[in-house]
């Protein structure tokens, strides 16, 4: 696999298809392609820093006597308000109980009762059919991946990579408009310099966007990156406006996204306003009160917190026996008890955190992008799995789905791809490096801030319009910054994020109806026809 360096310090080496993530959808195809060809993972950060290693429920799939594929896609359909693609949802579905035959090969210890997978049930199933890992499945799929992966000798993995843009056409020394991917340019976090990484084939499993938000449940990376890039370089998105929020989490200045699951809810916990005492959710859904669904809690919560000016408002389970609290949530317990937050005793400060990016990158059931050369799968994608909302612990299984659709369309048609032309190297000829890091970081917190109060739980287009207001003002600014100076991970995030946050907007406005995760108080009511948002270049 000759490795030769240019000019520039910048070490080229010659790989078939490069995968953009180390999560769940960019190792599963990684391992998939590396049967026949060199494949080269690209990581921002460590290669455990994206979202599977987070997944705290697990992986739902038809393994039960008296569960059919049928309830699993009618369930998937109910929870996406009829927004899905029907032929997308039955793909997956088909294909769950052989991805979780594979993740058992490659030795990830489900739990187990009397030699049987144990499976629990979650909010929207009508059966029990989600696999676990006690109430860390996404580690410990994340370590079964990284561990297969790095034994395998086909497989390159490079951490602290920070990709920019897409390689296309129009970087080849002789120019085109043909709009191929060829790879990416990518920041070397360690070095500051900006690599070329050049390949056949190329795999977007870059995660989502939910660091848009100021309160998030995603890891620090999620900035949606993959979605920017594919964007710019003339990919269309769709249902970006479906954007899903978890009601519950920890209301902490230093603890950024910690969950506190619907369990304590569904085990007897109460909301409270924290000022008057008041159990709000009488008013809301008297029948249901906390057990209602997760969209109509978050609702509840938000509205309470915008009405009354509050930071956050209270769950209590402390009316319950101090041993059983203790035996229900140890880990939730003992992390709180380390931040002098006693839940046995007294109520835990919660804020809805977004939690999930149901749009994306529009992708067939081949995983292809409009984009030759570029296929996508995770969560950075729109596969017509989750339409309106997502179905818990349908999410790593698209992963593994879609992960392993890529891999397996790029061997079907290997002998027809073209070999990459001559690629021009980053131009960084007119720049300097930044001396306002300040800019950054005060235009991170203020998209994350009006995002949070204009484009959140409950939109109006009167809120709605002030946020792509501010956003179109930010673009200038940033864009005029990005021109000048030397890119860092902290500048590249950051345009990625508005852009991300544009989409996110431009969408919302498109859409002049009430359907899942989507509300708006200007149409309330939900569309005779589900239609999804598609955005074009």
């Amino acid at each position: 696999m000759g490795s030769e360096s240019d000019m520039r310090g910048e070490a080229r080496e010659n790989f078939d298809v490069l995968v953009i993530g180390s999560g769940a959808a960019g190792l599963t195809a990684a391992l998939e392609l590396a049967t026949r060809l060199k494949v080269l993972v690209l990581a921002k950060g460590s290669l455990t820093g994206g979202s599977t290693a987070w997944a705290q429920g697990g992986i739902a799939a038809v393994l039960d006597a008296g569960d059919t594929f049928e309830n699993h896609v009618c369930d998937t359909m109910i929870a996406g308000a009829g927004l899905n693609d029907r032929a997308a949802v039955e793909f997956v579905i088909e294909r769950a109980p052989r991805s979780i035959d594979r993740l058992c090969e490659l030795g990830v210890p489900f739990n187990r009762e009397s030699g049987d997978l144990h499976l629990t049930r979650e909010g929207g199933h009508s059966h029990r059919r989600i696999v676990h890992v006690d109430d860390a499945t996404g580690w410990a799929v994340q370590s079964a991946l990284l561990k297969a992966a790095e034994a395998n000798p086909n497989i390159t993995m490079l951490g602290g990579r920070t990709c920019i843009d897409f390689i296309t056409d129009r970087h080849r020394e002789q120019y085109s408009g043909a709009g191929h991917v060829w790879g990416v340019y990518a920041l070397n976090e360690e070095t500051g310099r900006v690599e070329r990484h050049i390949a056949r084939a190329t795999v977007l499993a870059a995660g989502g966007a939910g660091r848009v938000y100021q309160f998030s449940t995603a890891p620090r990376g999620a900035t949606g990156d993959g979605i920017a890039m594919a964007w710019r370089a003339g990919a269309r998105v769709s249902n970006m406006e479906m954007m899903q929020f978890h009601p519950t989490c920890l209301y902490n200045l230093e603890v950024k996204n910690f969950l506190i699951t619907e369990a304590v809810r569904g085990e007897g916990g109460r909301l409270y306003h924290p000022e008057t005492g008041h159990r709000f959710m009488t008013d809301y859904d008297p029948e249901r009160m906390e057990l209602a669904p997760r969209d109509v809690v978050a609702r509840a919560i938000d509205d309470q917190i915008k009405r009354f000016g509050l930071d956050y408002v209270h769950l209590d389970i402390s009316h319950q026996p101090e041993d059983f609290v203790k035996g229900h949530f140890p880990t939730i317990y003992e992390k709180l008890l380390g931040l002098g937050i006693d839940m046995t005793k007294g109520p835990i400060p919660v804020v809805p955190a977004q939690h999930y990016t149901c749009g994306g990158v529009v992708v067939g059931l081949d995983a292809r992008t409009d984009l030759p050369g570029l296929w996508a799968a995770g969560e950075c994608t729109e596969s017509g799995l989750h339409g309106a909302n997502r179905l818990a612990s349908n999410s790593l299984l698209e992963c593994f789905v879609f992960g392993e659709a890529a891999a397996d369309d790029i061997l079907a048609m290997w002998d027809t791809l073209e070999a990459p032309p001559a690629i021009l190297p980053w131009d960084e000829s007119r720049v300097t490096d930044s001396d306002e890091e300040v800019v950054i970081k005060q235009n991170w917190t203020e998209i994350r801030r009006f995002m949070w109060n204009y484009v959140g739980i409950v939109r109006t287009t009167k809120r709605l319009e002030r946020a792509k207001h501010r956003i179109e003002l930010l673009m200038r600014e940033v864009d005029d910054y990005y021109g000048s100076f030397r890119v860092t991970t902290d500048l590249i995030e950051l345009r990625n994020l508005l852009q991300a946050a544009e989409l996110i907007v431009k969408s919302a406005l498109a859409r002049h109806e009430s359907r899942g995760l989507h509300y708006t108080m200007d149409y309330p009511e939900m569309a005779d026809e589900a239609k999804d948002t598609v955005l074009v270049p």
